[in-house]
């Protein structure tokens, strides 16, 4: 029964998004180039680390980024005053391979979350710190996703 499993699941088709020589490898050489202010801030971060960008070596790839953000009332109490608010961010971006500067890739990834304010305006930055963070890093997971699965589709090809 074992070996039936294990030859029905081989059949499938089925591969790892790792299993592709030089994905890992020339996601660490990324260089990850973010707008100014605390939001670009947190997303270049959050995609070194996504990326496992190594320092050590140069760059294979440049991505740009550029990030918007919103923030919507959605909980009004009586004397018009939000309790609760919606953050979205998104992030465009444009991955130029470094010796040639052609464009390699383009997106753009959405995150959307909400969170609650309070009375005391410490509490309410903080949680809107909060959701900014978070946002960043749903933005920053999803992007690695997407350059992830490129590199897997395109045989993780060295630019040039």
């Amino acid at each position: 029964m074992l070996v039936a499993a294990a030859l029905a699941l081989s059949g499938c088709g089925f591969t790892p998004l790792y299993a592709q020589q030089g994905v890992a490898s020339n996601r660490a050489s990324v260089d990850v180039v973010a707008p100014e202010g605390r939001a670009g801030y947190l997303l270049r971060e959050h995609l070194d680390d996504a990326f496992g960008r190594n320092l050590d070596s140069a760059p294979t790839y440049r991505m740009h980024l550029v990030v918007h953000e919103s923030r919507y009332p959605r909980g009004v109490r009586i004397d018009n005053v939000a309790t609760r608010y919606e953050y979205v961010m998104i992030a465009s971006y444009e991955l130029n391979a470094v010796a040639s500067g052609a464009l390699a890739k383009r997106g753009s990834v959405r995150a959307e979350l909400t969170y609650d304010s309070a009375d005391q305006p410490y509490a309410a930055i903080s949680a809107q710190q909060d959701a900014q963070e978070r946002a960043a890093d749903e933005v920053a997971r999803k992007i690695q996703l997407e350059v992830s699965a490129w590199l897997a589709a395109t045989g993780a090809k060295a630019a040039t």
